[in-house]
């Protein structure tokens, strides 16, 4: 279905562009990130939009669905904003329901989200497949860090200068606009631009 053409529509489907010309056949993850706030849920959410109007099988999928539970982060020490960035979520399900079997294509089944972090709970894990040739986007706070660099094929980076405690901490240490594939301006939504990347 083709999207009302608007300033915001118009920029992603320019980014597309971009992104498409960087994939073949097969299976591609797109990841989002960005500070508290940014706007980089939404962003993912329209840019998944663009790529289904181009006729993409698309899926989408948010690390707030895969934290780890209360119980689970307390076995790491006191509620800090370290302790949040560094053991918040579950990366190892992340990896072990979602991207590895997502890089499999063909039949493999693969679960978008495994918790629910308002409910501190778990969710019943929803088994999905899709085509050989598909597109996951991922958003979410410190998808860019360095241990999870080598899962996406294209990264984005929502810009903005870190005000919660944690992603001071996670800018300090690897800020994601200087490994971004591109680096946009979401400050109006509207009007989105992209930015010098990697500054």
């Amino acid at each position: 279905m083709e999207l009302v053409t608007t300033p915001r529509v118009a920029f992603l489907r320019t980014l597309v562009d971009e992104i498409l010309a960087h994939s073949g056949r097969g299976r591609m993850i797109v990841a989002v990130d960005g500070p508290l706030q940014s706007g980089k849920t939404e962003f993912a959410d329209d840019l998944a939009a663009v790529l289904r109007e181009r006729g993409h099988a698309v899926f989408r999928a948010s690390m707030e669905r895969f934290h780890r539970s209360r119980a689970a982060q307390a076995e790491f020490g006191d509620d800090t904003a370290s302790r949040y960035y560094r053991y918040g979520f579950d990366e190892s399900a992340l990896r072990r329901v979602l991207v590895e079997p997502f890089r499999m294509g063909g039949s493999t089944a693969f679960v978008t989200a495994v918790f629910d972090p308002a409910r501190d709970a778990w969710i019943e894990p929803k088994w999905l497949t899709g085509p050989a040739d598909a597109i996951l986007v991922i958003d979410g706070r410190f998808v860019l860090r360095e241990r999870l660099a080598n899962l996406w094929d294209y990264r984005i980076a929502i810009d903005g200068e870190p005000e919660d405690d944690a992603d001071v901490i996670a800018y300090r240490e690897r800020d994601p606009r200087r490994v971004a594939s591109a680096v946009v301006d979401n400050s109006d939504p509207d009007h989105p631009r992209r930015v010098a990347d990697g500054h």
